[in-house]
């Protein structure tokens, strides 16, 4: 795991444009320090997913698409006014249902800083590749690993079999 900053080959930068616009605020602190947005060096981590379709219809000179794998993120508290760790929370996309927000909240002098990614249910173990750890004014929160699986069950997946005796009928 590189979090050095150097990128991996399966490593994609976040763009301007990915970040999501924050509703402007009022602090009770703006008095005395000037609110402003952390630094970030944020990436998302990609790879092929070589399936058995994918193995079918490609090469390896003529790979599949990318799929996103995970995220990493480093934002940059150097300034941080209070001794709290920063904190984030996800929530609900409303222009995509494929999309969620991801929200990270510090105290003064930074303001909220948000980010839209995919949609899925992690796999938080240290095992799959999540860390989230706050050192030396830094947030570091890594999703590496895969995303954690969920059966798919078809509706036709058996079309043989009956639901309702649970014994074959022969093909409909």
């Amino acid at each position: 795991m590189n979090t050095t900053g150097d990128l991996e080959e399966s490593d994609v930068l976040f763009e301007s444009s990915d970040e999501v616009m924050v509703e402007s605020q009022v602090y009770w602190w703006q008095d005395k320090h000037r609110p402003r947005k952390p630094k970030y060096f944020n990436r998302v981590h990609t790879e092929y997913e070589w399936k058995i379709y994918s193995h079918m219809h490609y090469e390896y000179d003529n790979p599949p698409s990318k799929i996103v794998k995970g995220y990493k993120f480093s934002l940059l508290y150097l300034d941080l006014i209070d001794s709290e760790a920063p904190t984030y929370t996800t929530e609900k996309d409303g222009e995509s249902a494929e999309t969620c927000i991801i929200r990270f909240h510090a105290g003064p002098p930074y303001e909220d800083i948000a980010f839209r990614i995919l949609d899925k249910e992690w796999d938080c173990s240290a095992k799959k590749g999540f860390k989230c750890t706050f050192e030396k004014g830094i947030l570091q929160r890594n999703t590496t690993g895969l995303f954690k699986r969920v059966p798919t069950f078809y509706e036709n997946s058996e079309p043989w079999l009956s639901r309702e005796e649970g014994e074959g009928t022969g093909l409909l």
